[in-house]
């Protein structure tokens, strides 16, 4: 199973947003060892869909000016002169 491992501050602003979440969403308080909790969670199991979603979200717009390169490419080619025969 894929891991997503997050900087400490990028993990410390999504607890708060999840603690946000609930109080504002839900009215409950949520301590920040269950918010910590629910975003591993969250991590573990949306996480990779995510990361999937980048990687094929890359290899389009990769495909895609790998494409308009070739394209460039064809068009830098020079006619060749005819020979009589």
């Amino acid at each position: 199973m894929m891991t997503i491992k997050l900087p400490r501050e990028q993990k410390e602003t999504l607890i708060e947003a999840v603690q946000q979440y609930y109080e504002t969403e839900r009215g409950e308080t949520i301590g920040s060892i269950a918010a910590e909790a629910f975003v591993d969670f969250m991590l573990s199991v949306v996480g990779p869909h995510a990361y999937n979603a980048g990687v094929q979200d890359a290899r389009r717009v990769l495909s895609e000016r790998m494409a308009a390169a070739e394209d460039e490419l064809y068009a830098l080619e020079k006619p060749l002169p005819r020979l009589g025969r």
